[in-house]
């Protein structure tokens, strides 16, 4: 079975899971396992493996609209290099320093491939859960769609140094303690935009409409992208980018918009039911971890 599968396997054992993080009293708490197989491709450095993959987990507690503390990582390879080891650990203190958090250490161990597991730490007695979205509500997203599989294709192509560079993504913590006071339901867009609409969706009780012009599509998509189908795959499905989409009411926008740093932009509408883009039904499809 796939992770979707496995965690409503789960479901009524763990009550309590089902958004980006775990709260208790206050303390917000997430953890993520990467591997060089599914998630660092051919050319992927150490320090970007180590910045993004702590990255990963810190958009966990920037979802919840939690401040940053601390994060871990546990790194395991089938050997240990010093060279590979410090630049590691160098992405991982960085990215943690790009949020005010602090990376404060983790375990080593060989591993017949290389992976890595993080845990981020975070603070809020208010978080944002993925269940409070209400019919009239807008729905938004925070910067640019289509950064990790434009990304990807860099990748591909050779393109080493730009590839790096898109696969280095800042957690939008700022943004997501900024919106605290007026989303009403917010999770990161990892799994893609489709997958994350779809969640939300499901906690809440609700359905979306959006236009598929009205999409904040990264620079880079357009570089790589084949046609405009391809263009929206890379957008809306593909997932890795880590912004975060959510819900406010129309009329706090303006202050919401005012109280970040970034841009964030209008997509569509909640709804009573089904989830349509330009009038047409959205499939739940984006990044899975495992398969069938």
């Amino acid at each position: 079975m796939d992770e979707r599968s496995a965690l409503r396997l789960l479901a009524a054992d763990l009550p309590d899971a089902g958004d980006d993080a775990a709260v208790v009293d206050g303390l917000v708490v997430t953890t993520d396992m990467l591997h060089e197989s599914t998630d660092f491709p051919a050319g992927t450095t150490r320090y970007t493996a180590g910045w993004r993959s702590v990255a990963a987990s810190l958009s966990d507690v920037a979802a919840m609209g939690a401040d940053a503390t601390a994060a871990v990582a546990a790194y395991g390879a089938p050997s240990l290099e010093e060279s590979e080891l410090r630049d590691f650990v160098r992405g991982a203190r960085e990215v943690c320093a790009a949020v005010g958090a602090e990376y404060v250490g983790g375990d080593l161990d060989t591993h017949e491939e290389f992976t890595v597991a993080t845990t981020a730490l975070g603070e809020t007695d208010n978080p944002l859960l993925r269940s409070g979205a209400t019919p009239g509500n807008v729905v938004c997203v925070t910067g640019a769609l289509g950064r990790s599989a434009a990304a990807l294709r860099a990748f591909e192509a050779g393109d080493r140094d730009r590839a790096n560079d898109l696969f280095r993504f800042t957690p939008r913590v700022a943004a997501g303690v900024a919106l605290r006071p007026y989303a009403t339901a917010m999770m990161d867009s990892s799994d893609g935009l489709a997958r994350s609409l779809h969640q939300i969706a499901e906690a809440s009780d609700c359905g979306f409409a959006f236009e598929w012009d009205a999409l904040p599509v990264h620079d880079a998509v357009t570089e790589y992208a084949r046609d405009t189908d391809d263009e929206r795959a890379m957008a809306a499905y593909f997932g890795e980018d880590f912004e975060l989409v959510f819900t406010l009411p129309a009329d706090a926008v303006d202050t919401a918009r005012d109280a970040l740093s970034i841009p964030i932009t209008v997509i569509g509408q909640v709804t009573d039911e089904q989830i349509v883009a330009n009038g047409d039904p959205v499939p739940d499809e984006g990044y899975t971890h495992a398969d069938d």
